[in-house]
């Protein structure tokens, strides 16, 4: 209790993010027209470009701050009763946690990952929402429920089906996306890996076949022989 991961003493920049930080502004002002990306394209060419003898001017300043970064941890880690170590590790453990699902995220929305198909009940509120009455979202979502509850069978009959034909969607555009990821070597992102399948011999084989026996046989075998 009062003591926040905030406090915790910030890691030192790269000799990499010096050179962005000290030179964004100029860069941006003499490429006003390109892009954010275009502009850090720009800015890590010049880096890759920068004379050895300048980018070890970064790293003497990076290493400097790393040792006051280690000295000002240690303080801080000094002042924490085991409780509240353990209570931060678990935050911040959160908040790495989360910090990687938003950089999976960004990642699969650049390689174009298809949107999920959404329910009978996400497309009639996508169709209504505008005009459900109440004055905050919270509302609106309230009251659209309220309505699709209410809703006959045949009322929802078309949102269940238009849900449908979005799951169709959903695979043939996975389909197509999970081939494109293993082109480019990215089979981690494909849902179901295809294993090769191992040569069966002739002691599997016999497995299989004795897995396959039906329950009659099995019970054939375990009844007692008639008196």
């Amino acid at each position: 209790r009062g003591i926040s991961s905030d406090e915790r003493p910030k890691r030192p920049l790269t000799a990499y993010f010096r050179f962005l930080k000290e030179n964004h502004l100029a860069f941006k002002q003499k490429n006003p027209e390109i892009s954010s990306l275009e502009l850090m394209k720009k800015i890590a060419g010049a880096w890759r470009e920068l004379p050895a003898s300048q980018k070890q001017a970064y790293e003497e300043a990076r290493k400097t701050d790393w040792q006051k970064y280690k000295e000002q941890l240690a303080a801080y880690k000094a002042q924490l009763t085991p409780a509240q170590a353990a209570a931060l590790k678990e935050e911040r453990r959160k908040q790495l946690a989360k910090r990687r699902s938003a950089r999976v995220k960004r990642e699969l929305t650049v390689l174009g990952k298809p949107k999920r198909p959404r329910s009978g009940f996400n497309i009639f509120v996508s169709e209504n929402f505008q005009e459900s009455p109440g004055i905050t979202p919270v509302a609106k979502l309230k009251q659209l429920f309220d309505t699709w509850r209410k809703l006959s069978t045949s009322q929802k009959q078309p949102y269940l089906q238009l849900a449908e034909d979005d799951k169709v969607r959903y695979a043939n555009e996975m389909k197509s996306w999970e081939a494109k990821m293993v082109e480019l070597g990215r089979e981690d992102l494909v849902r179901f890996r295809r294993q090769k399948q191992k040569p069966r011999t002739a002691g599997t084989a016999k497995k299989a076949q004795t897995a396959k026996a039906s329950p009659r046989d099995s019970k054939a075998k375990l009844k007692k022989p008639e008196e």
